[in-house]
This record gives structure tokens, sequence and C-alpha cells, in this order.
């Protein structure tokens, strides 16, 4: 590993995060400098300018991200005096990495570093979208259970399951039942519907099935015909809540992949994204 990506006192890039008053993370650009490879500040200050003016450029507000800040050196005598610093924020460190003099070798160690960072994100954020989802559609699942005995015991007999179940979608999707759904969206018929739902769907009808159980218990209702004409009016209910905040209409949400297809990605090894021993000079 190359002593010219240590900083003093051997930390990296991670370990020089501090926090503020407020719990936001910052760096000083003074403990930074040397991890990028910068001996003079005049010169590692221009490279943070230039990172300011690209900072505006991308419609951030610069001081957001490069707080101007004062840090207190030793002197060679044993005193001390205050020097201009700055505080920056994660994407300013990026943002100088970028404007960096790329002839640096540290530069390039930085920017490669930020890159994995940013991918390793992206990772983390897919994966927990996924796991979401997988567990909206496990509770959708059990809502579905619980819907139907609560069915049951108000009245509905086998032969009218359907009927009942299929009154709370075209109650919810304008008059389409779940047969219609399917062939609106191109659904194939094998595919369960709510297999084919997002997060956003599914969470709508966990809810319509919730209140539609909670209104036949309440109501006390005990006749079939009763408890499919409640489970159409409560999804005619969450439908009108859903047009009334702007959303969007369950019937014109796009099909998402199928459910066993997102189990199956999280089952496997996530991806990783390894650092040679180069690159972790800067993570430590």
């Amino acid at each position: 590993m190359s002593d010219a990506l240590q900083p003093i006192g051997g930390k990296s890039f991670e370990d020089l995060k501090q926090a503020n008053e407020h719990g936001a993370e910052y760096w000083s650009a003074r403990d930074i400098q040397p991890l990028f490879g910068y001996g003079q500040w005049r010169r590692f200050e221009n490279a943070i300018k230039k990172a300011q003016t690209s900072c505006e450029q991308s419609g951030n507000d610069r001081d957001h991200h490069f707080a101007g800040a004062g840090k207190m050196v030793e002197l060679g005598s044993g005193s001390e005096r205050q020097v201009p610093d700055y505080h920056l924020s994660r994407f300013a460190c990026y943002l100088i990495a970028q404007n960096g003099d790329p002839r640096k070798p540290e530069i390039a160690l930085a920017q490669r570093y930020f890159a994995i960072q940013a991918r390793r994100q992206e990772i983390s954020d897919a994966h927990a979208a996924d796991a979401e989802r997988l567990e909206l559609r496990r509770q959708a699942g059990e809502e579905f259970k619980n819907l139907s005995g609560a069915a049951r015991q108000a009245g509905v007999s086998n032969p009218l399951f359907g009927i009942f179940h299929d009154a709370g979608y075209r109650g919810m999707y304008g008059g389409l039942g779940r047969d219609a759904i399917k062939r609106k969206k191109q659904i194939p018929e094998k595919d369960n519907l709510m297999d084919r739902m997002d997060t956003t769907e599914l969470a709508a009808n966990q809810f319509r099935m919730t209140q539609a159980r909670e209104k036949l218990a309440r109501d006390g209702i005990r006749s079939g015909d009763r408890a499919i004409r409640a489970h159409e009016q409560v999804g005619k209910e969450v439908r009108e809540a859903i047009r009334r905040i702007g959303g969007t209409l369950p019937e014109n949400i796009p099909p998402a992949e199928p459910i066993k297809d997102v189990e199956k990605r999280l089952k496997q090894a996530r991806p990783r994204l390894v650092l040679d021993d180069q690159d972790a000079g800067l993570a430590g």
C-alpha cells in the first residue's frame, strides 16, 4: 500500500469523518489534503474552488457542502495559530476528487473510490427496494387470508368467494375485476395478480383488504350479498382517496417483474465491489 495515500496518523478517508452539533457528517479540508496528494494548501484550495464552481453548476447550494471554517494548527515553536479551512460534505469531497489534478495517482484513486461507493449505494438501495416489495407481498397474502376468514364469518359461502374478492377489485379498479385487470396490464393468465404488483399497488390493496375486514366486523354483516357490496364500497373509497391525493389509479400502474424473480435475486449472494490494496488506502 502506498504511503502517499495515508494522511498523518495513517487514518483513512472514513476515519477522518467528523460530525457537527446536528449530527451531520463532514470532513476537514486540512485533514484530507494529504490523502488527496497535495503538499501545498494553496494548490489544494484551487481544487476546492473548482469543486465549488461544479457544485453551483449542478444546481446545488455551495454553502451547504463547503462551509468556511478555521482550524488551529501547532507551529514549530509550540504555539498555535488559526488557518483557513473548510468543512466538506461527502458530495464536496467527491467534487474535489473530480476537479483535482488528474496527474496525481491519489486523485485517480479518490475518483475510483467514490465511483465504487456510489455503485455500492445503488446496490444497497436496489436490495432494500426488493426486500420491501417482498415483505409487502407477504403481508398482502396474509391479509387476503384474514379477509377470507372474515368473509366466511360474514356469511360468504364457498361459491361466492371469487365474487366477493372480485368486488373489492372492481371498486378499487374502476369496475375491473381480477381477470380484466390482468388483461389491461397484459399479465399472463397463469400469473397471480398480486405477484405482479409493485410496492405502491400492494400497499393500496393491503389497505383495502384491512378496511374491508374491519367494516364487515364493525357493521356486524351476516349476509353474503351485503358482504360483497361492502367490499366493493370499500374499494371505491380507497380509489377515491387515491384520486384525491393525486396518486396513479391502480389500473394504470404498470406491472412489476414477477415476485419469484425478486425472491430469487434476494436469495442469491449480493454482488460485491472489492477494493484492491491500492483502493483500500483511501477506505481504510
